[in-house]
């Protein structure tokens, strides 16, 4: 049995994830007036960072598998 998703669909699964996550983060900070959702801005920060990185990452390995192949 295969997994069903590849190396391609984790990718921009994260890279939409991250993007969501970024975008939340911003729209919650203090410039953009008083909201009303008790959500920890730093941890929700972190993990969009966490994401973004992890989009990074696949990028890169799907770069190096492009260069080394013959």
């Amino acid at each position: 049995m295969t997994f069903p998703l590849g190396f391609w669909d984790v990718s921009l699964l994260t890279a939409i994830t991250a993007i969501i996550l970024l975008i939340t983060s911003e729209l919650l900070s203090p410039h953009y007036g008083k909201v009303n959702i008790q959500i920890d801005r730093r941890r929700l920060k972190n993990a969009a960072m966490t994401f973004s990185i992890i989009f990074l990452a696949t990028v890169a390995i799907r770069i190096v598998s492009i260069i080394l192949s013959p």
